[in-house]
């Protein structure tokens, strides 16, 4: 289905793409009030929802659904898009467009959550989009609590929450992964997440006994090394790993796999 020519009416074999200086054309006419300008420059990023939606092929969704959800996220990323920083307006608008389809996902989630934990989840992706959109890079849960709570301080009936608390409430509206999903998969095979949770405890055993483990974990750096600790070692989420090293989970999981491969490898 998202391999399709047409989505919601669109033929995508057609659709333009701007050069850097139409771009920047359009933007600045979009920003003076133009509206045939805008609608252009809609048209002509069309491409960048597709190639965003095209993530969550596996999610069962209706990829028409996404496309509309995804042009939503793309027209906040025209309207807000300031033309002063030094940014490229893709590496502004992917994150939007991302934001906005987690967000249709999540609400059409079958797990339900308390209001009070959703409406703070939504604060804190809401934080976490300008802070990183701002930094370069993927916000920290500190920075979106701090963030979060500066925010609320002038106002004498919100309290301040704690890093726990948003941290758990990210983790209350993530949608749930099915074990039977397929995390590796090429022309010859397919492995699902069951099928590492089956071999998990004698795998596990016999590589703690073996001298080339240790070996290929001590070719590790420092960093690796504590977080291959802290995962299979302490058992601790990816979440926990990130807040106590004091990176994002984005990095822990990038990490984290990098060791692994590395390990393999050696092994």
């Amino acid at each position: 289905m998202y391999q399709k020519v047409e989505i919601c009416g669109v033929n995508t074999a057609l659709l333009p793409v701007l050069t850097q200086e139409e771009m920047n054309r359009l933007l600045r006419l979009t920003a003076a009030g133009d509206g045939r300008a805008r609608e252009e420059l809609i048209c002509g990023n069309l491409r960048l929802v597709l190639s965003v939606i095209q993530r969550f092929s596996r999610k069962n969704q209706s990829p028409d659904d996404l496309f509309q959800v995804g042009c939503i996220g793309l027209i906040k990323a025209i309207d807000h898009f300031d033309l002063s920083q030094n940014v490229l307006f893709s590496t502004y608008a992917v994150p939007m467009i991302l934001g906005e389809v987690r967000r249709y996902l999540r609400d059409n989630n079958l797990i339900r959550v308390s209001r009070s934990v959703r409406d703070l989840a939504y604060r804190a992706l809401h934080e976490k989009e300008d802070l990183s959109a701002r930094l370069g890079r993927e916000a920290t849960i500190e920075e979106i609590t701090k963030a979060l709570n500066e925010r609320t301080a002038d106002d004498p009936d919100a309290r301040p929450v704690s890093l726990r608390e948003v941290s758990d409430a990210l983790d209350a509206v993530v949608a749930p992964v099915s074990l039977f999903d397929p995390i590796y998969s090429d022309a010859d095979d397919t492995a699902s997440l069951i099928d590492q949770i089956k071999d998990t405890k004698n795998t596990t055993e016999s590589l703690i006994e073996s001298l080339s483990l240790q070996n290929a974990l001590e070719k590790l750096s420092e960093r690796e090394r504590r977080i291959i600790d802290l995962r299979y070692f302490a058992q601790k989420t990816q979440v926990e790993v990130a807040r106590e090293i004091g990176i994002s989970q984005a990095q822990v999981s990038r990490l984290e796999k990098s060791a692994l491969n590395s390990v393999r490898g050696q092994l």
